[in-house]
């Protein structure tokens, strides 16, 4: 999976933003750290597997919260259509 080449992030004022550039979705998506990080490794081909051991090898949170928190965002992203599958 990956991030739809139709969705453009940028970085704002420390602050990563996420909107459609195909008007699919209209709205706008602010992550925060751990979102923009999985947003991140979305931007090359990989799995909620891969995503989940970057997460654990970045940050220092008990797994069972990681891959709560990347199945949550992969979830949404997979909502608005903004994953690639």
């Amino acid at each position: 999976m990956k991030l739809n080449h139709e969705f453009i992030t940028r970085e704002i004022d420390d602050q990563q933003i996420m909107i459609s550039a195909s008007g699919k979705f209209s709205g706008l998506v602010r992550s925060n750290k751990t979102a923009a990080f999985i947003v991140d490794c979305l931007a090359g081909d990989t799995t909620e597997e891969e995503i989940v051991q970057k997460m654990l090898a970045k940050y220092d949170a008990p797994e069972e919260i990681i891959r709560e928190d990347v199945k949550k965002i992969l979830d949404t992203l997979r909502r608005i259509g903004a994953l690639e599958e």
